[in-house]
Protein backbone atom coordinates (compact mmCIF):
# COMPACT_ATOMS: atom_id res chain seq x y z
CA UNK A 1 0.00 0.00 0.00
CA UNK A 2 1.37 3.04 -0.86
CA UNK A 3 2.85 5.92 1.72
CA UNK A 4 0.21 8.84 1.43
CA UNK A 5 1.43 12.21 2.98
CA UNK A 6 -2.07 13.49 3.77
CA UNK A 7 -4.82 10.69 4.05
CA UNK A 8 -8.36 10.79 2.86
CA UNK A 9 -10.46 10.63 5.74
CA UNK A 10 -13.04 7.99 5.58
CA UNK A 11 -16.20 9.03 5.54
CA UNK A 12 -18.99 6.74 6.35
CA UNK A 13 -21.91 6.58 3.98
CA UNK A 14 -24.86 9.36 6.14
CA UNK A 15 -21.88 10.93 8.34
CA UNK A 16 -22.09 14.44 8.91
CA UNK A 17 -18.88 16.19 8.37
CA UNK A 18 -18.12 19.49 8.63
CA UNK A 19 -15.57 21.42 6.81
CA UNK A 20 -13.24 20.94 3.88
CA UNK A 21 -14.24 17.28 4.02
CA UNK A 22 -17.78 17.89 3.73
CA UNK A 23 -17.36 18.56 -0.38
CA UNK A 24 -15.03 15.31 -0.39
CA UNK A 25 -17.81 12.97 -2.01
CA UNK A 26 -18.92 15.79 -4.30
CA UNK A 27 -15.77 15.83 -5.46
CA UNK A 28 -15.16 12.25 -6.54
CA UNK A 29 -19.12 12.07 -7.82
CA UNK A 30 -18.24 15.44 -10.24
CA UNK A 31 -14.65 14.81 -10.72
CA UNK A 32 -14.05 11.29 -11.14
CA UNK A 33 -10.91 10.44 -9.13
CA UNK A 34 -11.02 9.48 -5.44
CA UNK A 35 -10.40 12.27 -2.75
CA UNK A 36 -6.77 10.76 -2.16
CA UNK A 37 -5.75 11.22 -5.89
CA UNK A 38 -6.37 14.63 -5.63
CA UNK A 39 -5.16 15.50 -1.91
CA UNK A 40 -2.07 13.49 -3.36
CA UNK A 41 -1.31 16.36 -6.44
CA UNK A 42 -2.10 18.91 -4.27
CA UNK A 43 0.15 17.71 -1.82
CA UNK A 44 2.87 17.36 -4.89
CA UNK A 45 2.18 20.84 -5.80
CA UNK A 46 2.38 22.09 -2.72
CA UNK A 47 5.95 20.44 -2.29
CA UNK A 48 7.33 22.32 -4.96
CA UNK A 49 6.63 25.29 -3.46
CA UNK A 50 3.49 26.56 -4.95
CA UNK A 51 0.45 28.69 -2.63
CA UNK A 52 -2.28 28.29 -1.81
CA UNK A 53 -4.25 30.16 -4.13
CA UNK A 54 -1.73 28.80 -6.73
CA UNK A 55 -2.44 25.13 -6.46
CA UNK A 56 -6.33 26.19 -6.11
CA UNK A 57 -5.87 28.28 -9.41
CA UNK A 58 -4.05 25.28 -10.65
CA UNK A 59 -6.88 22.64 -9.87
CA UNK A 60 -9.38 25.17 -11.60
CA UNK A 61 -7.74 25.51 -14.90
CA UNK A 62 -6.29 22.05 -15.07
CA UNK A 63 -9.24 20.26 -14.06
CA UNK A 64 -11.70 22.27 -14.52
CA UNK A 65 -12.72 22.19 -10.96
CA UNK A 66 -14.94 24.58 -8.68
CA UNK A 67 -13.35 27.18 -6.31
CA UNK A 68 -15.13 25.96 -3.32
CA UNK A 69 -13.37 22.24 -4.05
CA UNK A 70 -10.54 23.21 -5.21
CA UNK A 71 -10.20 25.52 -2.10
CA UNK A 72 -11.74 22.35 0.73
CA UNK A 73 -8.67 19.69 -0.76
CA UNK A 74 -5.71 22.63 -0.54
CA UNK A 75 -6.90 23.72 2.74
CA UNK A 76 -7.52 20.36 4.28
CA UNK A 77 -3.90 19.25 2.87
CA UNK A 78 -2.54 22.34 4.32
CA UNK A 79 -4.08 21.95 7.57
CA UNK A 80 -2.73 18.41 7.70
CA UNK A 81 1.10 19.27 6.89
CA UNK A 82 1.18 21.64 9.71
CA UNK A 83 -0.30 18.78 11.70
CA UNK A 84 3.08 17.46 10.51
CA UNK A 85 5.79 20.08 11.84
Amino acid sequence: MPQHRVVAPVIAPGEKVMGPPSYFPSIEKNYGRPVQEWLDLVVERLDTGATHMEVVGWLKSEFGMGHGHANALVGYAKAKLAEEK
